[in-house]
Order: structure tokens, then sequence, then C-alpha cells
């Protein structure tokens, strides 16, 4: 009963914020819980609106996963045809100076797919964020791979574990850091969502590092 009662309070706690949040129409989603995991369904009208309700959802606390099957269904007057959404994506890439040229992006039936290569994470999430938020857009897959010019260096590990000791916004003492090669692991548990994905930029940053697998619980 307790794990029952806890279930639906954490749910209505993720209704209200959604219903709170400008961006998200909170009447066409479902919001259901189990054992802190949410599951969003329903409706929205664009992409941006998907990442907002996920976003809301992980804000709340008492939140441990969130999966969304949430469906983008566009208003007519969104719906365009995948040439206009790839013309407006290639000025985009092309006017954001986070995004090296090596960045292209296919679009079939509304849903986009980034290829190429970056030297950093921060060029990959530059490259996908503002495409989130084209009109028409119904999804972002994102498989632009990073290929670092640094070598990794032998202290990896302990300048991850440095840099997220830096961060305020993140309390990293249970957070475990393991490196192979060019590619970061982290294990153990943060408090929000938001620490942990403080916890994966911070690794991300360091010089040479390929990859970030981040297997960091959420234990509020």
């Amino acid at each position: 009963m307790k794990t029952e009662a806890t279930n639906e309070k954490i749910a209505g706690a993720v209704r209200r914020e959604l219903d709170w949040d400008p961006k998200v129409n909170a009447n066409a989603l479902g919001v259901t819980v189990e054992d802190g995991a949410v599951v969003l369904t329903g409706v929205v009208s664009s992409n941006a609106e998907k990442l907002a309700a996920v976003r809301a959802a992980e804000r709340v606390f008492g939140v441990r996963a969130v999966a969304s099957e949430l469906r983008v269904e566009l208003p007519g007057d969104s719906v365009v045809v995948d040439e206009w959404i790839a013309e407006s994506i290639a000025r985009q890439l092309r006017s954001n100076t986070l995004v090296p040229a090596t960045v292209q992006a296919d679009v079939q039936d509304g849903y986009v797919t980034l290829r190429g290569a970056v030297q950093w994470m921060y060029q990959r999430e530059a490259a996908e964020h503002p495409i989130n938020l084209v009109r028409g857009v119904c999804a972002v897959t994102n498989l632009i791979t990073i290929e670092p010019h640094e070598k990794v260096g032998a202290e990896l590990g302990q300048q991850v574990r440095e840099a997220m000791g830096r961060m305020a916004d993140l309390d990293a003492r249970s957070i475990e850091v393991t490196t192979s090669a060019g590619t970061v692991q982290l294990h153990g548990s943060v408090h929000t969502f938001g620490e942990r994905r403080t916890a994966e930029r911070a690794a991300a940053a360091a010089p040479g590092v390929s990859e970030v697998q981040n297997e960091l619980a959420v234990t509020p």
C-alpha cells in the first residue's frame, strides 16, 4: 500500500508539473508510475513539446526514470514537406558556430537523422538541440560520432573526478569513475536528473574522451 500511495503521489506531482509548464498541453497526456519510473503517454503537437514534457517529469522529486511513449501529431498548419525541413536544418547548421561542417542531416517524413564526426561532445549536442525545435520535425536521431584529435591522458579518471568535484550543482561523492581508452563510465547515484546531466557533461569535457557511458541512478 505504501508503494502504491507513493506512486500515486509522484504521478499527481508529475501531472501538476506538466500542467504548470506553459510549453506543454497536459490535457492530452497520460502519466503512470511504478517504483518511481514514470511513463508518459498521449499526443503532443511538436517534438519541442515532447522534450519539454519529459524534462518537466524529470524535475519532480521522487522520479527515478522517465520513459516517453508520446506521439507527435503535427497540426495541419505545421505539416511541412521534408525539403523545407531539410533546408531549415541546413541553415541552422551553417549558422551554428559550434558545429563543424562535417555534420549532415537526412529527413524522411519529418524524422531527422544527424550524421558525421566531431571532436567534442558539446558539438554533438549543439548540432541536435536547435534542430529539435524546427517546425515540422517529429524526432531527431543523433548518430554523430566523436573523434577526438587529442590523445587520452593517463590521468583521465582523476581529471574527470576533479572536474565533477568543482561543480557547485553536483554532489559527486557517490559517483564512481572508470575509463577505458577514450570511454568514461559513470556509476553510482545522484539526487536529480540535473546532477546526472552535469556529471555527464563534466566527463565529456575531458580531452580525448570519445564516449561517456552514464549509468548513474537517480535516487532522491
